[in-house]
């Protein structure tokens, strides 16, 4: 005992000095057992405790009583006789604690993370970074890694610690600027976040940018979460996936903000958790027919107003719904049931609430060091930096911990308009030119095709889906084109173009005939998704029911029109809820979809409308197959801007798919004896009409279906006769051959 006394008095002052005002960078240095002549020497932190012993692993017998230092009454020191392992038992007066010394643990990262972590190479960075469940040396605890170079010094803060950053300072590994610790019996639901002495003092408390849980807001700590791993039982749909996202496959998207689709009947204000999310969307979907859900960005975000896309917790889906493992049993019954579930995920900007990564370790780290490259004006968040390897391994790993780690089908990837210009919403003099003197954004070039290079590399069959709002050329081309390489892009100047049509008062459609058949210019040039989305029907825009002009019939009966030229139009299909129910009011994320509206026959039939269409979009292959594909359109009508009458043929990839036919009239007047020109004679079987009875239409059409003569028009060699409704649109399906030639009126 004398000699732990003894040996206690050799700690430096210094070293306790730096220990009890929280600046001592180099922890393991000092802390946990050294060996000293022939014995070795524990030293620990432990302010306010009464007494400390070493005791023996199995049976908790004390080895030796370790006292306070001269240098500072709360570092104990004590000596053992040899290497024999040891717990601590400290006496904190009104109860004992048995823990394994933490800084006795060797090195827990191996070099080559830490060298593929700074060459931004490292792709499974959420399984090195940020806090793990694991066992080291037969002890159960967690281990905590952050990045943060530029820090004097970095701890972990808990309830396990009572939030005290002098009890667990981290080690740091040399260069790498990556610091360490493995803390005993810190299991999984533990809150924690990083006390960051930085350049410049003492930081805010920091969430863990890779934490993989966090807490609800108005609180920001991080969780450490349960262990993998979680039991899949969706091997068919992973299986079958990469078929499911071909170019040719139906690809029809049910866009949903998981808080507000539908709220609690017993507590409105709290929103679904995972499972019961599941319960009641899943059949949703599927009576619907769509084949996918779009989940607003699911990462945990700070304010509920930002809708996601002001993410802070990049690894972490969102507390208010559940925990990780819940969210994976989410995907998993989807998969389950045949839908997919795409997230999005937003690189091109994050907010500068204090918690999170601005000045994460004092100084830009994550972000741009000068605003005119690092700021958003419009959205008062910062850039990441993505010419600094660490920031893109970063967000390279993100992506791949959303589709690997939660088989996720797919990222829709958003702004990412402002990432590919350096001048995005700056006047002159606000931004900075590449160096090649250029407005573009070489950093985030490279990193969009890196980033979907290395998902389908590593991600066969998950989707990558661009919002790009410009014309820029290649955005789902081919990287070895010269393209970025996305799968899909949000098709943004056919949202635009037809919503301000669709918007006019009949009347004077005439004159913007245009806006309906400009996208078939370009429809081609890239593989699109037609978007209908939340940004559409926020921020008195009004919802795509109050878009549209007329009467309250004429309102309802142009809106499945228009849903009914959509889902005929090249492109998948993107819808956002409240919008297959023809909701009046516009979104708020603090209201459920206005489901009540559903004891009204006119938005039932909206409803009833938008599963017809997906069931026949994903029944007809000439709806789909041809979607990127320019042989599978071709015009029939698309000049009669007098009648406002639009008429195209949608064609199959193979000779054996049938065609089909789909007619809109965006006028009030009903068209008879309407001729259009058709590639095959036969029957035509009237698969679908937005104006029949149950849709709430006035029940005018063709009596199931015509048949085609041999009369020439609009360039085909038969044609049919109809009767377009008023403010309609009418889906023909080719149906069978005509066994006797049918003549034209004119013999």
């Amino acid at each position: 005992m004398e000699a732990g006394r003894e040996s206690g008095s050799h700690f430096p002052q210094w070293a306790a000095r730096a220990l009890d005002s929280g600046t001592l960078s180099d922890p393991f240095s000092l802390l946990g057992p050294h060996r000293a002549d022939q014995t070795i020497e524990i030293r620990t932190y432990q302010p306010n405790a009464q007494r400390v012993y070493a005791v023996t692993v199995d049976s908790g017998e004390v080895i030796t009583e370790l006292y306070p230092s001269e240098a500072s009454p709360n570092v104990f020191v004590g000596v053992l006789p040899d290497t024999q392992e040891y717990r601590l038992r400290i006496d904190w007066g009104e109860a004992l604690q048995e823990t394994e010394d933490p800084y006795a643990f060797g090195l827990l990262l191996g070099d080559m993370d830490l060298h593929l972590i700074g060459e931004g190479r490292h792709y499974q960075v959420n399984r090195t970074l940020g806090a793990h469940v694991m066992t080291i040396d037969q002890v159960l605890g967690t281990r905590f890694a952050v990045w943060a170079p530029n820090a004097q010094r970095v701890s972990v803060v808990g309830d396990f610690n009572l939030w005290d950053g002098r009890r667990h300072p981290m080690r740091l590994r040399g260069l790498s600027g990556i610091w360490e610790i493995f803390i005993p019996q810190v299991e999984a639901g533990a809150y924690y976040k990083y006390e960051i002495l930085g350049p410049n003092g003492l930081l805010p408390l920091k969430s863990d940018p890779v934490g993989w849980q966090a807490e609800a807001a108005p609180g920001n700590a991080s969780i450490v979460p349960e262990p993998e791993p979680f039991e899949w039982h969706d091997e068919h749909w992973m299986h079958t996936r990469h078929e499911r996202h071909s170019h040719h496959a139906p690809i029809s998207i049910y866009e949903v903000h998981a808080m507000s689709w539908r709220r609690r009947d017993d507590d409105y204000h709290r929103p679904f958790n995972w499972d019961e999310l599941a319960d009641e969307l899943i059949p949703y979907v599927q009576e619907m027919n769509f084949t996918h859900i779009e989940l607003l960005p699911i990462t945990a975000h700070p304010y509920s107003g930002s809708w996601g896309y002001q993410p802070i917790g990049m690894f972490a889906p969102i507390a208010e719904c559940g925990t990780p493992r819940q969210f994976a049993r989410f995907v998993d019954r989807c998969h389950q049931a045949g839908i997919g579930v795409i997230t999005d995920w937003v690189p091109a900007h994050f907010p500068a609430d204090v918690h999170g990564l601005a000045r994460f370790d004092g100084t830009a780290l994550y972000e741009h060091e000068d605003l005119r490259e690092g700021f958003h004006q419009d959205w008062n968040t910062f850039i990441y930096n993505l010419g600094r390897n660490e920031v893109r391994g970063f967000l390279l790993a993100n992506a791949l911990h959303w589709l690997e780690t939660y088989h996720i089908d797919g990222l829709r990837v958003d702004a990412v308009a402002s990432m590919l210009y350096r001048d995005y919403s700056r006047e002159p003099g606000e931004w900075v030119p590449n160096i090649y003197g250029g407005r573009e954004n070489l950093e985030s070039i490279e990193f969009l095709r890196h980033l979907n290079c290395i998902v389908a590399e590593r991600v066969p069959g998950a989707v990558m889906i661009a919002e790009e709002s410009t014309a820029w050329p290649g955005v789902t081309h081919d990287i070895e084109e010269g393209g970025l390489g996305f799968s899909f892009k949000w098709n943004m100047g056919w949202m635009h173009d037809t919503l301000k049509y669709i918007s006019q008062d009949p009347i004077y459609r005439s004159h913007h005939h245009g806006q309906m058949t400009f996208g078939l210019l370009y429809a081609f040039s890239e593989h699109f998704v037609l978007p209908l989305s939340h940004d559409e029907v926020v921020h008195g825009k009004g919802s795509m029911l109050g878009k549209m002009p007329g009467d309250r019939w004429q309102q309802f009966a142009n809106l499945r029109s228009y849903y009914g030229f959509m889902w005929g139009h090249p492109g998948k299909k993107l819808l956002f809820m409240g919008g297959e129910i023809g909701q009046l009011q516009e979104w708020n994320e603090n209201e459920q979809v206005a489901w009540e509206a559903l004891s009204d026959p006119f938005h039932l039939g909206v409803q009833r409308w938008l599963g017809d269409l997906n069931r026949l979009y994903r029944e007809q292959p000439a709806l789909h197959s041809g979607d990127c594909d320019s042989a599978g359109f071709n015009w029939l009508v698309g000049d009669d801007r007098n009648n406002s009458v639009f008429a195209f043929c949608r064609n199959g990839v193979e000779e054996s798919m049938p065609p089909v036919l789909v007619v809109s009239n965006f006028t009030p007047v009903p068209r008879h004896n309407y001729r259009v020109g058709v590639p095959r004679v036969g029957h035509w079987r009237e698969a679908l009409n937005s104006d029949a009875e149950c849709y709430g239409g006035s029940n005018l059409g063709n009596n199931g279906g015509v048949q085609a003569q041999y009369e020439p028009h609009h360039g085909q060699a038969f044609s049919v006769e109809l009767t377009v409704p008023p403010l309609a649109t009418v889906l023909f399906v080719y149906d069978e051959p005509m066994s006797e030639p049918a003549l034209s009126p004119n013999g």
